[in-house]
């Protein structure tokens, strides 16, 4: 297992591998914080240093705060990236890939952009005031249910599986944020227009079992129908969590890509 180093930028807390070139950086999305991705990060063949964003609202960064939004997460990420001193190369996934199509879309430099199955409005918008009356209610373990029933489509057996897993109780950890997260995405309409003018070098990577499927492929299909200098990588046999179902797959591909860009 590679060795990390943790730092802070302005209460958000990264996971570092040292290397050589420029940073790759991983920017994860909801349900997940920079732990659940390290598995991804040892299976990285590349000489690159390796950064895995621990997203605020997720210890030990810092909490959501007050008029969160998706300008917040943009502006996070400007800030990183800056104190890096030099462009990166970004790997985004699902919220975290939205956040990143934004950011470049919006200026942030970058060498080139991955994104894994961006998602934006509409979004399952029916399932954000349920998740947040459970998360208030202190009842995360609800929460995640919700998350998986309402938003990824599971069904109970699933979740009962998840329940008496190993995880369950960071499960219920990363629920907290997620209702004020699907309410960013749902409170942002999508700049379709910007994000094909992206000129870096970008990717949209999607799971071969997710495409035409609600709620993931769909997203995906929007970004695919506007963003046509993309190119497209499609993960065999994988859905929306290949970060946790095929973590040395999801390694390889990056690498490709990585490799690709220097063709």
């Amino acid at each position: 297992m590679s060795n990390y180093e943790q730092f802070e930028t302005d209460g958000m807390v990264t996971l570092r591998r040292d290397g050589k070139g420029a940073p790759l950086v991983i920017l994860p999305g909801a349900m997940a914080d920079a732990y659940t991705w390290k598995a991804v990060a040892d299976a990285l063949q590349v000489p690159n240093p390796v950064i895995i964003v621990n997203r605020r609202g997720r210890a030990p960064s810092r909490g959501l705060g007050e008029n969160y939004d998706l300008q917040v997460e943009i502006d996070d990420l400007n800030t990183l990236v800056k104190s890096l001193a030099e462009p990166v190369h970004l790997f985004a996934w699902s919220y975290g890939a939205l956040i990143a199509i934004q950011a470049v879309a919006s200026g942030l430099m970058v060498r080139s952009l991955i994104a894994y199955e961006p998602v934006s409005c509409p979004f399952v918008p029916d399932a954000t005031e349920p998740i947040r009356r459970a998360v208030a209610a202190g009842d995360t373990g609800l929460a995640v249910e919700l998350i998986n029933t309402l938003v990824s489509g599971f069904d109970a057996s699933v979740v009962e599986a998840l329940r008496t897993g190993p995880d369950w109780q960071k499960l219920c950890r990363l629920a907290e944020p997620a209702g004020e997260e699907i309410a960013a995405i749902n409170n942002v309409e999508p700049d379709y227009v910007s994000y094909s003018t992206i000129q870096v070098p970008l990717t949209l990577m999607v799971g071969e079992l997710t495409e035409g499927c609600e709620p993931y492929g769909t997203a995906f299909s929007r970004f695919q129908r506007t963003m046509p200098n993309a190119r497209l990588a499609r993960l065999r046999g994988q859905g929306h969590l290949a970060h946790v179902e095929a973590p040395e797959l999801l390694a390889a591909e990056i690498g490709k890509i990585l490799d690709s860009v220097f063709e």
